[in-house]
C-alpha cells in the first residue's frame, strides 16, 4: 500500500478502481481541494486498465484482499467524506464500502442487479418498465430451446463485463451455438468466469447513450448521444461513431424518462451512471446501465461543446451538493457539437505507421484524439471497444461540420490509413 502524508486538514475522497476515464476524476477532486484515496478491488487491475491509473493523484494505494469489513477499516483510517466507483470492476466493492462507512451510498441490496446483466432486466421489468425478452443459459440445450421460440436475430454476451466484449449476433442455430461455444468457461475482459451465458432478443432500432448523475435519488443528464454502428470484421453492429444531441427533443425526451425510471429500478440514487438504450418502435428499451461514469472519454468532446461534462457533475454531486440540487433539473446547453469517431483496423500485425494521419488531423473540426497503437507496437483487428487503434473528438459550432467530418473520417479509415506488418 501507498501511503502519502496529506496536507492537514483536507478532506479525502475515495474512488475504487479509478481506471480508464475515471482516471480523471481525482485531479478534478483535488482542484476542489480534496485528497484521494484508491481503493482496488484486485491486487492486479485487468491489463486494458491498468496502464491508465496515475498513482501520483493519490495520497494512498489500497488493496482489496477479499475481507470487506477489512478494506473497509484501511478505507475508514483516512476519513473519506465521500466513495465512489471508478470503472465496473469497482461498482460492487464501492457499494459494500459506502455503505459500511455510513457515506453517501446505493447501498448493497440492488449490487448485484446493477452488475449481473441478466439480472439487471429482470429488475427493471419487475419494476413495470418495458424491457427486452431474455434467458441465462448454462447449458446449450436450455439455450437453443429458448432460441425455437425467439422472433429472430438475437444477442449472446458475457454476464458481467464491459466495452462491448463477448458480444455475438445470432441469426441460425449454428451461430448460437458456435457463440456459446465461444463463451461458456471463458473469462470476460474483466476477469470473470462466464459460468452461464446472457442470451436476448435482438432489438431493432438506433442505438443510444444518456449519461447521468445522480443525487439522493434525483437525476440529472448530462449528456445524450446517437450512436452509428457498421458490419465489419465480422461484427455486425460495430460502433463506430457518435454525435452529442442537444438535451431536448422528441427523441431525447423519452429517453431521459425512460432511463430515470430505469435507475429508480435499480436504485441508482447517488453518483455517475452510462446506459445504453435502443430506440424500438415501441419506445425505449435498455441495452444496459452501469452505475459509474462513461468510458472512452467522451468527457473530452462533452466540456469542449457544453462547458461540464459529466465528471464536473460528479464532483459536484459528491463535494457541492447544494449547488448541485440548484440545478439538477435544469437541460444543458451546446455551445458547440461535438462527435466521435473509433477508428477501425482491418487486420492484426505491427504497425509501422498511419500514413493518412495529417488528413485526419486537418479536419475542420478536428479537437482531440486517443492513440491507443502506437506505431511500432502490435495492433488487433477492430471487434469490439477494446481493439479500436484511437478515437478521434470532434467539436466545432456547426452540426454539419461535424457530421461531415465524421464522414470523412470513416472515408479515411481502412486499409490505406494503416501501414500494417
Amino acid at each position: 500500500m501507498i501511503d502519502k502524508t496529506a496536507p492537514a486538514g483536507r478532506p479525502v475522497v475515495a474512488i475504487v478502481d479509478a481506471y480508464s476515464s475515471a482516471r480523471c476524476l481525482a485531479p478534478l477532486f483535488r482542484e476542489r481541494g480534496f485528497d484521494c484515496v484508491h481503493v482496488r478491488s484486485a491486487a492486479i487491475a485487468p491489463p486494458a486498465y491498468e496502464r491508465s491509473f496515475r498513482p501520483q493523484d493519490f495520497t494512498a494505494d489500497i488493496v482489496h484482499g477479499g475481507d470487506a469489513a477489512q478494506t473497509a477499516a484501511a478505507v475508514a483510517g483516512h476519513g473519506p467524506v465521500c466513495l465512489l466507483p471508478g470503472i465496473e470492476s469497482g461498482v460492487e466493492l464501492a457499494d459494500v464500502l459506502s455503505e459500511a462507512l455510513g457515506l453517501r451510498t446505493n447501498g448493497t441490496a440492488l449490487s448485484t442487479a446493477r452488475r449481473d446483466k441478466y439480472r439487471m432486466l429482470e429488475t427493471v421489468r419487475e419494476a413495470g418498465v418495458p424491457a427486452v425478452g431474455q434467458i441465462l443459459a448454462t447449458d446449450l440445450g436450455t439455450l437453443l430451446d429458448w432460441y425455437t421460440k425467439a422472433d429472430g436475430r438475437v444477442v449472446l454476451k458475457p454476464v458481467k463485463s464491459a466495452g462491448n466484449d463477448g458480444i455475438h449476433f445470432c441469426d441460425d442455430a449454428g451461430q448460437v451455438r458456435a457463440a456459446f461455444a465461444a463463451l461458456i468457461g471463458t473469462d470476460s475482459a474483466l476477469g470473470a468466469r462466464n459460468r452461464a451465458v446472457l442470451a436476448q432478443e435482438y432489438l431493432v432500432g438506433g442505438e443510444y447513450i444518456v449519461n447521468t448523475v445522480s443525487l439522493d435519488g434525483r437525476h440529472h443528464v448530462t449528456d445524450i448521444w446517437r450512436m452509428h454502428h457498421i458490419s465489419a470484421n465480422g461484427v455486425r453492429d460495430l460502433g463506430v461513431s457518435a454525435v452529442l444531441l442537444p438535451r431536448h427533443g422528441a427523441d431525447q425526451d423519452a429517453l431521459a424518462a425512460y432511463t430515470c425510471r430505469v435507475l429508480d429500478a435499480l436504485g441508482v440514487r447517488n453518483g455517475p451512471a452510462h446506459s445504453e438504450l435502443k430506440l424500438t418502435p415501441q419506445g425505449p428499451r435498455l441495452i444496459e446501465t452501469a452505475a459509474r461514469a462513461c468510458g472512452a472519454d467522451l468527457h473530452v468532446p462533452v466540456k469542449a461543446a457544453i462547458g461540464e461534462s459529466q465528471l464536473e457533475w460528479t464532483v459536484d454531486a459528491y463535494t457541492d451538493p447544494g449547488r448541485f440540487l440548484a440545478r439538477w433539473d435544469e437541460g444543458y446547453e451546446l455551445a458547440g457539437h461535438a462527435g466521435l469517431v473509433n477508428m477501425v483496423s482491418p487486420a492484426d500485425g505491427t504497425l509501422r505507421d498511419y500514413p493518412r494521419m495529417a488528413e485526419l488531423r486537418g479536419l475542420d473540426s478536428f479537437h482531440d484524439i486517443a492513440l491507443n497503437v502506437r506505431p511500432g507496437s502490435r495492433i488487433h483487428r477492430s471487434v469490439d471497444d477494446w481493439t479500436y487503434p484511437m478515437r478521434v473528438y470532434l467539436v466545432h459550432e456547426t452540426p454539419n461540420t461535424v457530421l461531415h467530418d465524421i464522414l470523412t473520417a470513416h472515408y479515411l479509415d481502412g486499409e490505406g490509413f494503416y501501414d500494417i506488418v
